[in-house]
């Protein structure tokens, strides 16, 4: 008893405070307050990139959700969502492939990697599709290559000019075949769509790869692209180890691109609605 009672005098025990009780965390900074640049590798404050989401120091332009690619496009309140609801039936039964998109569909608040519709553009009235790399990368599905069918079938009855921003990883790797067959299926009903004299312009945003790239993508009557934006078929490391020779620092680059004939213009992101209502109107317009 007599040693407790000694130790008592060098300890000051506070009754209100758990023995458990863990120190004060330190204050933590929000998840995606910053993002670093692409580009030029600053760290950049969020709210200075701006709704048109492009860096301040080199003019990289970031990657887009097709809600925000809706927003800075479009006369507001003039969008219709066309051919909602379709599901893939996932024709290979690939393991966790339903999962994924049903944890894609809550994250993203889309059905599909591309979303379609009718909208006005500066008065001008056009089909219009946008690919949305959030969505398992724009990866090109049967729902994908369904619904970019349907826009360009409903845009040849209607007698619409359709305006199509691709991003995309390639074909969806858990459809398999299926997944292929899209390129030339909705190549022909750009085919149709071209066959009525009607206009069809592209605006390539990054990533736009694979076999979206090796079909529609690149069938516009105009091919437009975003700054520094990736375009291409097979990957850099793919093509090296195939030709055996280094390429150039800006191959599959938006502006490599222009510089070799694959595309007619590079159009900032803030240019793009009256440049494109400008093409558009220039090609007979859509009726209002």
């Amino acid at each position: 008893m007599a040693l407790f009672s000694k130790k008592d005098k060098y300890i000051r025990i506070n009754p209100n405070r758990s023995v458990r009780e863990k120190p004060q965390a330190k204050p933590e900074v929000p998840d995606e307050l910053f993002s670093q640049c692409p580009g030029c590798k600053h760290t950049i404050y969020q709210k200075d990139l701006g709704s048109e989401r492009i860096c301040p120091y080199c003019s990289y332009t970031f990657r887009i959700s097709a809600q925000e690619r809706l927003a800075l496009t479009i006369d507001m309140g003039t969008f219709k969502e066309l051919f909602t609801g379709i599901e893939s039936k996932d024709p290979l039964h690939f393991p966790g492939y339903q999962k994924k998109l049903a944890t894609m569909r809550e994250k993203t608040g889309l059905d599909e990697a591309v979303v379609t519709g009718t909208a006005f553009i500066k008065g001008q009235t056009v089909a219009l599709g946008i690919m949305d790399s959030n969505f398992i990368m724009a990866s090109m599905g049967t729902v994908v290559g369904e619904k970019i069918t349907r826009l360009f079938e409903y845009a040849t009855v209607e007698k619409l000019p359709v305006v199509l921003f691709t991003a995309s990883g390639g074909a969806r790797m858990q459809e398999g075949i299926m997944s292929l067959m899209q390129m030339a299926k909705i190549s022909a009903a750009v085919k149709r769509h071209s066959n009525a004299g009607l206009f069809y312009l592209t605006i390539l945003t990054d990533p736009t790869t694979g076999g979206v790239t090796a079909s529609f993508a690149m069938e516009g009557d105009v091919i437009l692209a975003e700054p520094q934006s990736l375009v291409g078929f097979a990957g850099r490391r793919v093509i090296e180890n195939t030709v055996r020779e280094n390429l150039p620092e800006d191959f599959q680059k938006a502006e490599f691109l222009l510089e070799h004939g694959f595309v007619d213009a590079i159009v900032k992101r803030r240019d793009l609605p009256d440049t494109i209502a400008s093409l558009v109107r220039l090609h007979g317009g859509g009726p209002r």
